[in-house]
């Protein structure tokens, strides 16, 4: 079993479409992880049935008893957070607000405030269209922990893998270089980096490459959009060959990864047949690496 993990330095590079386009050029090869839980799409293109889920439960919040609260306001005046308020005499915890350090319930002089575990999430385990399960999950509004609800999606996705003796894993990454990014790269074969010529994409492409190769992970890269600034495509092809980094294709633009988006599939079934080619070949490029 191999993992490969496609990631970008920055957002709206294309990554989740190239990501989608994998998982469906795989078949029945793969398993599907969308490790990016802050803002998981890879359901809209590949129609989960959400046959499984579970609630992800990860850091604690502060909740105050009102029949043992004496209102003193001790909580309140000492919650460096400020997430403590009162209401007509009531005390409450802002959730959004509340780091779950806990120092509220220990000066508690009546003991009317619990320390329970925060839902942060939900995970699911799904049947797709193209017969291959997607390990997905999404991280609630303002929730923290995402590198640990990344983490449970890749482990998840690799028993799935060894049970049912699929030959890779396909695993959406997080854009940028934080904890759900690191969390992703753990474990992976190989590290796709979908950057686009631009500016920020060069500066963040060579920024998250940084970061793949303190794990010395084998990366390669696709140039999306190639064709809207090719000077900058050249400082990129540069770059890439400076540091060994296998370049895998360039993708030139099109609005058929809008429309595929818009219309919920992927770019490799819109029936453009050069840019599916090109992913097609791509795809075989691939496994001849990691094979």
């Amino acid at each position: 079993m191999k993992e490969i993990v496609i990631i970008s330095g920055k957002g709206g590079t294309g990554k989740t479409s190239v990501s989608a386009s994998l998982a469906v050029l795989s078949e029945e090869e793969s398993v599907i992880a969308d490790c990016d839980v802050d803002a998981a799409d890879m359901h809209l293109l590949l129609s989960p049935d959400f046959s499984y889920s579970e609630e992800f439960f990860s850091g604690q919040i502060a909740v105050i008893n009102n029949e043992n609260c004496t209102s003193c306001g001790l909580c309140a005046e000492k919650c460096r957070f400020d997430a403590i308020k009162s209401y007509n005499g009531f005390y409450s915890v802002t959730g959004l607000d509340c780091e779950g350090c806990g120092y509220c319930a220990r000066i508690c002089p009546p003991d009317a405030i619990e320390m329970r575990d925060r839902k942060s999430g939900d995970f699911y385990i799904s049947g797709t269209r193209i017969n291959a399960p997607l390990i997905h999950a999404s991280l609630d509004a303002g929730a923290e922990n995402s590198g640990k609800l990344v983490a449970k999606v890749k482990k998840e996705a690799r028993i799935i893998a060894e049970k049912e003796n699929r030959k890779y894993i396909i695993a959406d990454g997080s854009p940028g270089t934080g904890c759900p990014v690191i969390s992703s790269l753990s474990g992976a074969d190989l590290v796709i980096i979908v950057t686009e010529p631009t500016v920020s994409g060069i500066h963040d492409l060579k920024r998250v490459y940084e970061l793949v190769k303190k794990f010395n992970i084998k990366a390669a890269c696709i140039i999306n959009k190639y064709d809207v600034n090719p000077e900058m495509s050249i400082r990129i092809r540069e770059f890439i060959n400076s540091e060994s980094i296998v370049h895998l294709a360039d993708i030139p633009y099109d609005r058929v990864f809008t429309d595929s988006i818009i219309k919920g599939h992927t770019v490799v079934e819109s029936g453009h047949a050069d840019i599916e080619k090109m992913l097609k070949e791509t795809w075989d490029r691939i496994k001849q690496i990691i094979d």
